[in-house]
This record gives C-alpha cells, structure tokens and sequence, in this order.
C-alpha cells in the first residue's frame, strides 16, 4: 500500500498534521519508535515511571554522544557514561505526554530578533520568514482544540490576541501564590499567571485534572494534560483514515531519481527491516533525532544526507533553560495545611524581562520541585561538609524535608543565541545496537546566554529573599535542557542559509516536510511547545491546500 502521508513520530509536532490530514480524508501512517499506551497504563509510580526507562531506551543500547569544550578542545562523552539522556518519550504522543504544559506564546518581536537587535557576534541570529500574525489564529486554535487553561492578564509584553481570554478557567492554586503576589508587588515586579495546556474541566472524552501532584515527568491517568496522543491522535483514529505501527524505528529514508522520497525503513521491536511507502513524508522525531534521520540517510542524490547539499541540516541547535533558583519555605511562611496542600499549581510567571533596553531576557517560570519523594529524599544523604548520613539522623531528615517543608523553583527560559558550535552530527564510530550511527550534539553556547541567565537570577533571588525563602540556591548553566529541543533544520526563504522554506518543506525534497522544533531559526524565551503545536497546524493547512500540487 502507499499512503497519502508517512508520518514520524507522534508529539507535537506531529499530532496537528495527523489530526487535519486524516479529517481532510487523506490516508496517514504513522511510524512511532514506542509504544502504544492509554489513561489506564500510567502510574504515578516513581521507581517504574521515572528512575527507570520504561518509555525511553536504555542509554546502554541506544545513546548520544555530547561534544563540551574542555581543556581548549572539543571532547566528546557517550550519554551511556554520564547517564545524561537525551530521550524524552519513545510512545505514542511522544515527550508531550510528559511535559508540564507551561503554553506562554512567543511574541512578535521574537519573530525578528534580528531587526530588533541586530545580529550579535560570533552568532546566527536571524528573523523568522514569518510573522506573529501569521501564527496568531494557530496559538488559538490550539487554545481550543488542545486546550490551555489560564487567566489572560495585562503587562507590558502582553501578545495581541484575536479572543479575550483563554477557553478553560485557571487550574487551582496552592495559597503560597499570594506570598509570591505580594513580594512582586513591593518589588515593582508583575507577576501572570501561568497558561497551562491541562483542562479544568471536562472536555469531550478528556476529564479535568484532578491535582493528583504528579505532572512534569508523569502521563496523565485523566487526559487533562493536552498531550498530542489524548488531544488530538485519539480524535483523528476516529476517522479510520490512521494507521499507527508502534515500535517503529525508523532508520533511513529512501530517495528516487527525481530527488522525492519514495519510502521508510523502519526496524521492528526484534530488529527485521520493513518498508513504507508513502506520496509525502512528514518527519517530527524531535530535534535531535529527526537531524540524526536526515543525516543517516545518504544516497546518491544526497551524499551528505537527506535534503543536506547545502550543508545547513543539524545546524543551530537550540535549547531554551538558563538555570533554576530554589529556595525552601516551612510553617514559618504560611501555615503547614496550605504550603503541603497537594496537587494544587503555583502557576505564576514573571515576563516584566522579557525583553530589555541592549538584549533580549527571558521568562521566570515558578513551580514548586517535582513530588518525586525517593528524589527529593536523596539530596539528603550528604551533610553541609559532603559527609554521609545515615541511620536515623537521615531518618529525621527526610522526615522533616517531607512534612515539613517544601521547595518552591523558578526556572529561567531564554532565547538561546544559534551559533556555530551547537549543532547536530554523525560520526560513524558511535553507533547504537542496531548498528546505526547516533546523533553527535555539541553544546557550544554564546555569552550571551550566561549575561541572560545571571541578570535573570538576580531578579528571582530578590523575590525568593522578599518571600523570606530560606536555603535559596541558584545554580546557572549554559548546557541545554535535554527535554527542551529546537533547531537543527530551520525554516527560511535562503535555500543556502535554511533546510526548509517559510511552510516547513524541504527546500531541496519536495515531499518532505519536518514539523518538530528543529524548524525553529530562534526559540523565544518559553518553551517550546506551544508553538510546534501552533505551527503544525499551519502546515497542515499549507498541505491540505496544495496536496495534490506538492506530490506531482
């Protein structure tokens, strides 16, 4: 059989394509590297979920390879000796089943860095070939098909909306929220409260959340959280024009004479080879490994890779986390009964740095740490001289960390600066199990980042110390966030600068298109996910209009 469209992966960036295309009557299939898994599957079980790879391989099997700077020289570190993983959800709906849901919109300035700031050193910073307001009624519509909770609010970088407010009311909120409300009103700070794209109320087969405390890193047992699998796949499946083959990974990517691909090979859970042929491919493996396909897959017509003779697949890579400030609050800051209440969201974020006067700042995202008990209880084994603890003297202070205290973060996002040292490669002396080079990720950052970073960091210890937080630590870092992934094939109107033109198709392959965050020329200072999302949309629309014309 050839099908209309080949789709791989199933996150973000893919589930708006199967959900429009498979309505549209077109005939999909999708190659996932996972598993397929429903509500009833998921466990809040920290030992099954999250210190062990149940959705990702093990590093000992299929792992990266990390180029730092060390020592004057570039030095490569296979993820299998650091433990440093940079899968993040090999099921059906990808990592988006396990994100926190923090959905803030980039805003029209991000769409043209360059004009605005100009270009800065030793960087590749450029606009994007489109604007905020072609993106507007996208970040809309995944507002009500997704579905993203929150309260629209006035300050100084608000976005321009086409609707008044967001379709589902706010999530409900711990009470230490009016403890940070309050240090930001004296400190002149603004402080919004998070979109979240988790439901607060029913919607079609998805029930609201329940606050069961357990969101980033778990799947959702309710279908509250706006993962691709329960938004959007589960819907499109009712078409019957879905053909979902789990297990699927997909290795190479197959090129006729007249420079299309023709086919996918895939290998099964045993490691056998099989085929899909299909009129148009449309790749969202995340950005990493959707470079690592494109580069694998060398032909004739593409000697370096697929829809890589201008060299530009893998390039820019792009991260969006700065670092994360802590600090521990106890019955001393707000009575015991409130601060423990579980499963409530602090949901605030300050953007009054959104942009600067010189450079572009970033976001302050505010959340209390992950639940994750055995976690949070292992940085209690060593004492302030790096000494071991144990017996009851660590009894008594898991004890206290526990019930008698919590920790509240705030994580800084910013707009990671592209430059020539963060990229994505091969190199055929790593491979994987199956005998398939893995992908090389060099973290190469731009001072820019750290200057971001650290005058973020000043801001968040000024409110941690207003709130009279106690052991407030921050801990500052260029090195990228695994799960936060962009770049790698940016979209652009210069077929000898971009991978891809202004509707995410190849520039070089006229039937594929890549739909995952490696498009992405520059981040914003949020994360990523709602604008795959939002963008995925777009090119399904861009497909569905011209179809026939793109498979000729």
């Amino acid at each position: 059989m050839i099908y209309d469209v080949c789709v791989i992966g199933s996150g973000a960036g893919a589930g708006p394509i199967i959900y429009e295309l498979s309505r549209n009557g077109l005939s999909i299939c999708v190659l996932e590297k996972g598993d397929i898994y429903n509500e009833k599957d998921f466990s809040k079980d920290e030992i099954a979920v999250v210190r062990r790879p149940i959705y990702t391989p093990s590093l000992k099997d299929e792992y990266h390879t990390i180029e730092e700077f060390v020592e004057g020289s570039w030095q490569k570190f296979p993820t299998y000796e650091t433990a440093w993983s940079f899968w993040n959800g090999n099921l059906l709906g990808g990592s988006s089943n396990f994100m926190s849901g923090y959905f803030h919109r980039l805003k029209p300035n991000d769409f043209k860095l360059a004009s605005t700031y100009g270009i800065a050193q030793n960087s590749n910073i450029v606009d994007w070939p489109i604007s905020y307001d072609d993106m507007e009624k996208y970040y809309e519509k995944v507002e009500r098909i997704v579905g993203v909770s929150g309260e629209v609010q006035e300050y100084e970088f608000v976005e321009p909306r086409s609707t008044k407010d967001f379709p589902y009311a706010p999530l409900q909120e711990n009470k230490i929220v009016e403890l940070i409300d309050k240090a930001c009103r004296e400190l002149n700070y603004k402080t919004i409260k998070t979109p979240r794209a988790i439901l607060s109320r029913q919607k079609e087969h998805r029930n609201p959340c329940y606050y069961s405390n357990y969101c980033g890193s778990y799947a959702c047992s309710s279908a509250a959280k706006g993962s691709s699998r329960a938004s959007l796949i589960k819907d499109a499946l009712v078409t019957n024009n879905v053909k979902i083959i789990p297990n699927a990974f997909v290795i190479k990517l197959n090129t006729s004479k007249d420079k299309k691909i023709e086919s996918a090979i895939y290998l099964t859970k045993d490691g056998s080879k099989k085929e899909i042929k299909a009129k148009l491919f449309v790749i969202a493996a995340q950005a990493v490994e959707t470079s690592r396909l494109l580069l694998n897959s060398k032909d004739e017509n593409f000697p370096k890779g697929l829809a890589n003779n201008s060299g530009n697949v893998g390039k820019n890579f792009l991260s969006s986390s700065g670092g994360i400030v802590s600090a521990t609050f106890d019955e001393s800051n707000l009575p015991l009964k409130d601060l423990l209440a579980s499963g409530l969201f602090v949901n605030r974020s300050i953007m009054d740095w959104y942009y600067s006067e010189k450079f572009k700042g970033g976001t302050i995202d505010i959340l209390f740490e992950h639940a994750n008990p055995i976690r949070r209880a292992s940085f209690l084994r060593y004492d302030e001289n790096d000494e071991l603890v144990i017996g009851e003297k660590l009894q008594n202070s898991i004890f206290e960390r526990l019930t008698k205290t919590r920790t509240l973060n705030m994580e800084l996002f910013l707009d990671w600066t592209p430059n020539d040292n963060s990229f994505i490669s091969v190199d055929e002396k790593y491979k994987d199990k199956y005998g398939i080079p893995v992908a090389n990720i060099r973290i190469g950052s731009h001072e820019q980042d750290l200057k971001a970073a650290n005058f973020l960091k000043e801001k968040a210890l000024k409110v941690f110390e207003k709130m009279g937080g106690k052991d407030i630590v921050s801990i500052i870092s260029a090195l990228p966030s695994s799960n936060l992934q962009a770049g790698g094939c940016r979209f652009g109107d210069n077929p000898k600068t971009s991978v891809l033109n202004k509707y995410c198709q190849s520039h070089e392959v006229s039937n594929l298109f890549v739909t995952d965050g490696s498009f992405m020329p520059t981040g914003g200072s949020v994360p990523f996910t709602w604008t795959i999302y939002a963008n995925s949309f777009r090119v399904a629309d861009y497909i569905k209009e011209n179809f026939e014309n793109i498979i000729i």
